[in-house]
């Protein structure tokens, strides 16, 4: 019994909290006298209210011009960039523009070493997975991807979602987002990026200058991987590019 009641109130509650609120009552001849009166008054000129300027807001991400500004990509008198992108959104999506290329470049740049060192032969000791030896892989890059066991690719992309998924949260909790004033393509993970140190103690000029370097060749980078994966799997795309 009890457990009927407090069913029933609830159920009352919500009913109420949906409900329409209540509105005043009126009649059409009292709206009919109220349009006729507003017809028959005279017209008055509205009084003068001086509005309070109403404040543009301030974005606190870094402009489009501070993210364009390094490296210059100034070719033959204006900046590089064929396909318009970089007037594409607003500062906000420059910013995120410019850290998802930083951060594709450093993927890049690891994954030349890689197929690189693979292709020369170099192996880790040990084993890659259970009855797997590195010393049996294959030394053609997508070959020597196609003989990691599935499972070891799924570590692979949890790994880097973790890192992704860390990289933002830490942009948040530990400094400042790069889409409010923070860097683009500082990496926050702890002990990730530069694990010795080697940063600390230069200058913003040379932090500045290492920063335009790593950009640079991380575009290099991109570009080679692209000619690696073509020359694989479309031999003769690539010129002089030997089998890989």
């Amino acid at each position: 019994m009890k457990l009927s009641a407090v069913l029933l109130a609830a159920l009352a509650g919500s009913a109420a909290a949906f409900a329409p609120a209540p509105k005043a009552a009126f009649s059409r001849v009292a709206l009919f006298e109220e349009a006729e009166a507003a017809e028959e008054a005279p017209e008055e000129a509205p009084e003068e209210v001086a509005a309070a300027p109403v404040a543009a807001p301030v974005s606190a991400c870094m402009s489009r011009e501070a993210v364009l500004s390094s490296p210059n990509t100034i070719e033959f008198g204006k900046m590089w960039d064929p396909l318009g992108l970089a007037e594409l959104g607003s500062d906000e999506t420059i910013a995120w523009f410019r850290h998802s290329e930083v951060k594709h470049g450093r993927i890049a740049m690891a994954a030349f070493v890689g197929w690189w060192a693979v292709a020369a032969g170099l192996r880790l000791p040990g084993e890659l997975a259970f009855g797997t030896d590195f010393a049996s892989l294959p030394s053609k890059g997508l070959e020597a991807w196609d003989a990691v066991p599935g499972w070891g690719k799924a570590q692979m992309l949890l790994f880097v979602g973790l890192i992704e998924f860390h990289d933002e949260l830490f942009h948040s909790r530990r400094g400042t987002h790069y889409m409010k004033g923070g860097t683009p393509g500082k990496n926050m993970v702890p002990g990730l990026y530069d694990p010795l140190g080697l940063s600390k103690g230069k200058s913003e000029e040379q932090l500045a200058r290492g920063r335009d370097v790593e950009i640079k060749n991380g575009r290099l980078a991109m570009i080679g991987v692209a000619g690696l994966y073509a020359a694989a799997t479309i031999p003769g795309s690539v010129p002089l590019q030997p089998d890989c």
